[in-house]
């Protein structure tokens, strides 16, 4: 199979693998606004949030950072922001500022839900036209970036499907592309060895950092992290402590230089190996990788976790055979096959490596067939006059 990869150059220097056209709420308000319009349009798609825009919100900086990323992801044509206040005018500002597109489409100019969904749906016909006649066109592996997830790992993640992941990180990195690895919390216990393999001292220090930070956050709660037992599911999927988890979780970073931790939903500037410091939450981390500029995410599951993107590939590879043949249509490829010895780790990392690219170029995922569109925002604070919650 060719090593060629192919996608979309868009006017800021990125690539995208996708095209689509992103019809996005600002605020919760806009939600089923948003939903209408993208239905009736081909080419585009709609995400939908609870985030409110309370004054006072501490994390709306956080959740401004996490929508214009996502919305500037390269696999984003344009985007159609549904605006409900004058404040919703920052966010524009914010996505246009990464170089993308953004079409206002507010609600109190056009007398509210109905009249936005009409108006809505002429804007987004032509931006959709306009993104359908772009080409695709070769594209260099140093614009292609993948993110590193896992969920429902159980005792059998470490061993096969995660390992096989880090060998096709390892061809990635090698190739000039970006991996970034995920969920702090799974990597408790394994930040020294990954500190082990920073380009720096500086990058290894703030590997430490980003898990002790979070150790603090949760001691402040009442909870020993390290003392704790896995989640009951990974507990039934045969995981027995947190250091077991986090080492087999990190391996899904194979052995590359690491260059650099980013925050949550950061983009890299060069590429290499990165960690990015996300939550545990399947669906928030993986928000949180395509917000940095993924434009895939290889997610490996031993339990069975079918979620997607709305704008990203999510390619799924299942820990073991059973699970994959128990949710026909929602796992990609069975690296439980390492088990009966017909893969071995550095063959299953190459098809790995392949569907990754594949998908790369066009070749949809059992998500993408499969509609899986989730989406959440991450929240890390609690403010009780505004009502806030921890996620």
């Amino acid at each position: 199979m060719s090593e060629q990869l192919t996608g979309f150059p868009r006017p800021n220097g990125s690539w995208g693998v996708r095209n689509h056209v992103l019809v996005l709420p600002a605020r919760a308000a806009a939600n089923r606004a948003a939903e209408e319009i993208a239905s009736a349009v081909s080419g585009t798609v709609a995400v939908t949030h609870e985030w409110e825009g309370v004054p006072g919100d501490p994390d709306h900086a956080l959740v401004e950072r996490t929508l214009a990323g996502f919305a500037a992801n390269p696999n984003v044509a344009a985007v159609l922001l549904v605006t409900v206040i004058r404040a919703d005018e920052e966010l524009a500002e914010a996505i246009s500022a990464r170089g993308q597109r953004v079409e206002r489409l507010a609600m109190s100019a056009h007398g509210g839900t109905a009249g936005t969904i009409l108006a809505g749906r002429t804007m987004a016909a032509h931006l959709a036209s306009e993104a359908a006649a772009q080409q695709r066109e070769p594209m260099p592996w140093s614009a292609l970036a993948i993110g590193l997830e896992c969920g429902g790992s159980d005792a059998l993640s470490g061993i096969t499907a995660n390992p096989a992941l880090g060998v096709a990180s390892d061809r990635l990195v090698a190739a000039g592309a970006t991996t970034m690895l995920s969920e702090v919390p799974e990597l408790v216990g394994a930040e020294e060895i990954l500190a082990a393999r920073a380009i720096t001292p500086a990058v290894g220090a703030r590997m430490i950092k980003t898990i002790h930070d979070f150790e603090r956050s949760v001691e402040a709660l009442g909870v020993d992290i390290r003392g704790a037992q896995p989640t009951p599911g990974n507990i039934e999927g045969g995981l027995t402590t947190i250091e077991e988890k986090s080492l087999g979780a990190a391996k899904k970073a194979g052995n590359a230089p690491l260059t650099g931790v980013v925050d949550f939903a950061q983009t890299p500037t060069v590429p290499g190996l990165y960690v990015m410091d996300t939550p545990g939450h399947d669906i928030e981390q993986m928000v949180g990788l395509v917000a940095g500029g993924c434009q895939i995410v290889a997610f490996t599951t031993g339990r069975g976790t079918p979620t997607g993107s709305a704008i990203a590939p999510c390619l799924k590879i299942s820990t073991n055979t059973a699970i994959f043949e128990r949710m026909a249509g929602d796992i990609d490829l069975d690296a439980g096959r390492i088990l009966d010895g017909s893969h071995t780790l550095q063959s299953m990392g190459d098809a790995i490596h392949a569907a990754l690219l594949s998908a790369a170029n066009g070749e949809q995922t059992a998500s993408e067939q499969r509609g899986n569109r989730e989406f959440a925002i991450r929240r890390t604070r609690y403010d009780r006059r505004v009502g806030l919650h921890v996620a």
